[in-house]
């Protein structure tokens, strides 16, 4: 037991050492977007003229690009791809719809070389519908790479299904939920010592988290010291930043100031204010008159989720829901059902409200309002509401 708790004070001790500047890159971090904004703004025509050739990306990936419809990268891409490429440590805040799952994927993908037998990639998130779709994303970049294997691991599946494959026809990249990746790391099924990439998505709910933050953090120990370490996610405060930092050696910051990150371009926003017993009839009507391709109406708990789904239905609206009280593969098989256009409206709590994307979705309505602005803001991440039409 004292030798576990001195490994800790060591680790703490070595996590500390990135720390010293904390103070002068935050304020350097700060100061630089009030430097940079007439120019970033006077500057946007060019940054979109430029193509994914500019950062000289192997032809299989440029090729992938290609096939699916993608011709310039967005600011964020812009600014995170050419320094991630070259294996700089990343930490990213950026709003909605600007494309941060593509700059892992494909800095990840461009840099790997893959062995046989080894993880070379580690992506962490805090969903296993996220994790599910992180995959997918590397599969469709890493199509014209056909050596290059992908899996993804989450709790809800028999455990021996993942040391099976792990065992049998190790992927090159791995993407997971902390708890899962733990497990099997712990019982040396999932070997992390050739780790080269280590990267969270949604990296603030799984540190402001305390026990998720100390399950990836036993994760981070079993990885090498040298690696790229990149963070990413829409929102990152102040006090979580000099954490993130902890994991990391002088990474690029990319930060979005509050005001810009909540100012959602494009989108056209309604309110209305009802009492609890006008809700459904209001919801009806909305439905009815509305011109949409998918809707997601997102509600406060599980059984308002179920409920308001089983009006729906028996008002022949096509709709379905996921929620937590669902096993794993019961919301996977209802995500993919959405997700491929079978159902037009899709009720959920928000699970489904942090960096899901369903490229079809042009209404969100929040039947019950979420408690906070970010809450808010990640309930349009993603869902293509917000979106441009680029990379992920």
């Amino acid at each position: 037991m004292m030798g576990e708790a001195k490994e800790n004070d060591v680790y703490e001790e070595e996590l500390l050492d990135y720390e010293e500047d904390d103070d002068k890159a935050l304020d350097a971090s700060s100061a630089k977007p009030a430097a940079d904004a007439a120019q970033a703004k006077k500057g946007y025509v060019g940054i979109h003229s430029s193509g994914f050739r500019d950062f000289l990306l192997k032809p299989e990936l440029l090729r992938a690009i290609q096939d699916c419809g993608f011709e310039h990268p967005s600011e964020v891409q812009h600014e995170c791809i050419p320094q991630a490429i070259l294996g700089m440590d990343v930490i990213c805040q950026a709003k909605s719809g600007m494309g941060k799952t593509a700059v892992f994927v494909l800095s990840s993908l461009q840099q790997i070389d893959p062995t046989a037998g080894q993880v070379a990639a580690l992506v962490l998130c805090h969903t296993r519908e996220l994790a599910y779709q992180i995959c997918n994303e590397f599969e469709r970049f890493s199509k014209f790479l056909p050596e290059l294997k992908v899996a993804v691991f989450y709790g809800g599946v028999h455990i021996k299904k993942h040391q099976d494959l792990l065992k049998n026809d190790c992927p090159h990249i791995v993407v997971g939920t902390p708890g899962r990746i733990l497990a099997l790391a712990r019982d040396k099924d999932l070997s992390l010592k050739n780790v080269r990439h280590f990267i969270l998505d949604e990296c603030d709910k799984m540190l402001e988290s305390l026990d998720m933050r100390r399950d990836v953090q036993e994760i981070f120990k079993m990885t090498p010291h040298d690696k790229q370490v990149m963070m990413f996610s829409a929102t990152l405060s102040k006090e979580i930043r000099p954490i993130c930092k902890k994991f990391m050696q002088d990474p690029m910051e990319i930060y979005v100031d509050d005001e810009a990150k909540l100012t959602l371009h494009g989108l056209v926003q309604h309110y209305i204010k009802l009492t609890e017993s006008e809700k459904n009839r209001k919801l009806n009507d909305l439905l009815d008159a509305l011109d949409f391709n998918q809707v997601v109406i997102f509600v406060k708990s599980v059984s308002r989720a179920a409920e308001l789904n089983k009006l729906l239905c028996e008002c022949n609206f096509p709709s379905i829901c996921i929620h937590s009280g669902m096993t794993q593969e019961e919301r996977l098989t209802r995500y993919k059902n959405f997700k491929e256009g079978h159902k037009r409206i899709l009720v959920a709590t928000d699970l489904v409200g942090r960096g899901i994307d369903i490229e079809r979705v042009n209404i969100v309505i929040n039947y019950d309002m979420p408690d906070s602005a970010d809450t808010y803001l990640h309930r349009l991440e993603g869902l293509g509401v917000l979106a441009p039409r680029g990379l992920p």
